[in-house]
């Protein structure tokens, strides 16, 4: 037997896991998602799991059944400088507590984005007073200096990387208009050159596709053999078919940021004009309206006003309902590292068009069979693939069975949970686990 088997946490044993968000509110972005998700699934599986997250804070849910581990939550709390209706606030001196704080309060007002250096920071201060209280940590893609060498303090690390953000700097770079901007945009993804480094240094990369897979190798520059594709997908006990929500004639739904450019929205705006040349239709956007921006721009000259929607801060039950109600729901993005959304309303049944950005055909399948496929950012594409769907009530009855067989084959938490806890003990086994229980720590520079 080797030491690392003998030193490896026994099979039977639940693991004591810290699950680490330097952001976590599921109502903002994929992150929220994947820590609510997960952290539940991992206790149903029996193990202990202890969420340590910034603001927005996440939401947890319970956790049933008696043979569950326990789910907890730690505040691992920021300057919460963004926080609505305040964002980049001007804290009271009371507030700071410390460099950290300082350092934090410093870069936001210098044009940076802090929160994933600061929140390793004090992640690791944290960790550090709890040694022997973890058997692994599990990073969701903070990539801050102050991760690096937690075995030399007694804990193996898995990090998430759900895709690498240079991805959304090079294409935010791309829609910058004028060198005041684009100095704007390189100064805030200024953390990316830190990701880099610490990504570089990881032993254990988990990533949900293998379009990410490809990015990280490439972006990142972290070697192939380091990095394992554990998909992730819908909560198939929620997002599920009901017959009892009334389908609503041309109501098209989707999820976005209204101006982000990585999400695509001015594109199906632009669609939507032209498909409402031959039809009533209208669209329902999951977000926050803006009042002013490219989007906001694009709807006012196309005489959208009436028939676009913003629906921000809705809860699960209406948000699902909504997804139902829908004609057609639409993933119009240029690039996604996974795509939830494509993975969510396919399990309702909705019938789904799809950019093919990305890793989003991983998620929604063949062109025909399980969504309908267009090229990204391609407005006439994505209208003639929504009116398709709208004028065809059997094409869309059989596109959104099969996308909803696929989900339910490929994509649940409780699958990802069992795989990624399946790379956990093999991380607690070797690399960095062994060197962990052994005190034997890497150097960095």
């Amino acid at each position: 037997m080797t030491s690392a088997a003998r030193d490896s946490v026994p099979a039977d044993r639940p693991l004591r896991i810290a699950l680490l968000s330097y952001k976590g509110n599921p109502f903002c972005g994929g992150q929220g998602v994947y820590v609510r998700h997960l952290s539940r699934e991992l206790a149903r599986l029996g193990h202990d799991v202890e969420v340590l997250g910034g603001q927005p804070y996440p939401v947890l849910d319970p956790v049933d059944g008696d043979a569950s581990g326990r789910l907890g939550f730690t505040k691992i709390a920021s300057m919460d400088l963004y926080r609505s209706p305040d964002p980049f606030r001007n804290p009271r001196p009371g507030e700071f507590r410390g460099p950290v704080d300082l350092l934090e309060y410093a870069t936001m007002r210098t044009g940076g984005f802090p929160e994933p250096l600061t929140f390793s920071l004090r992640a690791r201060r944290h960790l550090a007073l709890h040694r022997g209280r973890f058997d692994v940590v599990h990073d969701n893609q903070t990539l801050g200096y102050g991760l690096l060498g937690l075995d030399r303090i007694g804990f193996p690390l898995v990090t998430t990387i759900h895709h690498p953000v240079t991805v959304d700097r090079e294409l935010e770079l791309a829609a910058a208009h004028g060198i005041t901007k684009q100095l704007s945009v390189r100064r805030w993804y200024g953390f990316t050159r830190m990701q880099k480094r610490v990504a570089r240094r990881l032993d254990s990369v988990l990533t949900v596709s293998q379009s990410s897979g490809r990015e990280i190798t490439e972006h990142l520059g972290v070697r192939p053999e380091r990095v394992h594709v554990v998909p992730i997908g819908a909560d198939v006990r929620l997002w599920s078919p009901d017959p009892s929500v009334a389908e609503v004639p041309g109501r098209i739904v989707t999820t976005s940021s209204a101006d982000v450019p990585l999400k695509g929205l001015i594109h199906l705006v632009e669609a939507l004009a032209k498909v409402r040349t031959e039809r009533d239709a209208h669209l329902v956007v999951v977000g926050r309206r803006r009042e002013d921006g490219p989007v906001a721009e694009a709807i006012r000259r196309l005489g959208l006003e009436g028939a676009v929607e913003f629906r921000g801060g809705i809860d699960d039950a209406a948000f699902v309902d909504l997804v139902r109600s829908a004609q057609v729901a639409c993933v119009p993005s240029l690039y996604e590292g996974f795509s939830l959304p494509a993975a969510e309303a396919m399990a309702t049944g909705t019938p789904l068009v799809a950019s093919t950005g990305g890793a989003i055909p991983e998620v929604a399948g063949p062109d025909g069979e399980t969504c309908l496929a267009v090229p990204p950012a391609d407005p006439s594409a994505l209208a003639a693939a929504l009116g398709r769907l709208l004028d065809d009530p059997g094409l869309r009855r059989r596109i959104g069975a099969a996308g909803r067989q696929r989900v339910l084959d490929r994509f649940t938490w409780e699958r990802a949970a069992e795989l990624t806890a399946e790379r956990y003990r093999e991380a607690i086994a070797t690399g960095a686990g062994q060197r962990a229980r052994s005190g034997d720590g890497w150097r960095y520079v």
